[in-house]
């Protein structure tokens, strides 16, 4: 990579590796961003994220990087926006209301689900065609402290807890 980060976000587009974000070894967060093309093996700068930003999380959706969740100097608490790249005209946008801290995420069909850690029980699920997200609540027994991951089989969504705990169905 062009730039040394820890905490940063990074995921698939298309083939190419994106990284955005994170804190740099005298701990300012950055709004960096840069791709890896296995074609080439090479990494290259690609224009920065909207804000700084460290422990967010990247994700590919519909042949774009969005970038969520994190904090910066700039957020108080953790960031509700999401940057939204996109490769093909090289430029980021802005959506608010986000995902904060996500613990879980995967895409089925033309929806993106998420799991927050500050609420584990209830799925957001993100909607493109109007940019918005929705709240289902998840209905889990046993503790609230109970992380989650996504499987998918056959177009449906799979939700399979990381504990097994006493009580919890």
């Amino acid at each position: 990579m062009n730039l040394a980060r820890v905490a940063s976000a990074s995921a698939e587009v298309d083939g190419k590796i994106y990284v955005a974000g994170g804190y740099n070894a005298f701990g300012e967060s950055l709004s960096s961003a840069e791709v890896y093309d296995p074609d080439t093996n090479k990494w290259t700068m690609i224009n920065p994220l909207r804000r700084p930003r460290y422990g967010c999380f990247a994700c590919s959706f519909q042949g774009k990087l969005y970038v969520m969740g994190g904090r910066s100097s700039f957020t108080i608490g953790n960031s509700k926006f999401i940057d939204v790249y996109d490769p093909k005209i090289q430029t980021w946008h802005e959506m608010k209301n986000g995902c904060v801290m996500v613990t879980a995420h995967t895409v089925l069909g033309n929806k993106l689900y998420c799991i927050e850690w500050k609420n584990q029980r209830k799925l957001a699920i993100f909607s493109p065609e109007d940019n918005s997200w929705k709240m289902v609540p998840l209905q889990v027994t046993g503790s609230s402290s109970i992380g989650f991951r996504f499987g998918m089989v056959d177009g449906k969504l799979l939700l399979f807890s990381l504990n097994k705990e006493p009580g919890y169905r």
